[in-house]
């Protein structure tokens, strides 16, 4: 393995035992915010998807089908991951009328396993990309939308469950678990 593939895993073992730490207990959640973090990270990596394009000695043949699709099945996934991380999360009404979330683990070990898988497909499908008839910038984009995908997702999944919560109806991943 190069440096470049070491960086990566060496983030993951330095950072994955402080977000346990740091979700081991409810955060507060505020139904009416979590429009932001989407309002922020499309339009980012929307910059980061026009700019992988502008890089000097990038490929800058136009998306073909294949490379159209391979992106819609990254969003694809990227949604039913958001969707299945946000149904994870566990939101509780307290009594003074604050909302709390705790996310679960899983959902740490699904961006960590994706870390992961990108790492493993970019050394094998960039020397391949081109025998295989695939675009290897539509593969490095797809993981891009990918998240795109589970951020926005996660968070409207939390929004209609908190606002059921708000409401005075319970968390339905709480009753689907007891």
């Amino acid at each position: 393995m190069t440096p470049q593939q070491y960086a990566p895993l060496i983030v993951i073992l330095v950072i994955l035992p402080l977000i346990l730490l740091r979700n081991r207990a409810p955060r507060t959640l505020r139904p009416q915010w979590m429009w932001v973090t989407p309002a922020v990270i499309v339009p980012l990596m929307g910059l980061a998807l026009w700019g992988t394009s502008m890089e000097p000695g990038a490929d800058h043949t136009p998306f073909d089908a294949v490379s159209w699709m391979i992106l819609l099945v990254g969003f694809g996934l990227g949604c039913a991951a958001g969707w299945w991380r946000g149904k994870m999360t566990t939101i509780e009404k307290h009594a003074d009328g604050t909302l709390k979330a705790q996310a679960s683990p899983l959902g740490i070990i699904l961006i960590i396993g994706l870390f992961l898988g990108r790492s493993a497909l970019r050394s094998v499908l960039e020397p391949h990309a081109a025998a295989w008839g695939l675009n290897a910038l539509a593969i490095a984009d797809a993981f891009l939308v990918f998240v795109v995908g589970m951020i926005v997702v996660q968070r409207i999944e939390m929004f209609i469950r908190a606002r059921r919560v708000l409401a005075g109806g319970t968390d339905s991943h709480v009753e689907a678990a007891a």
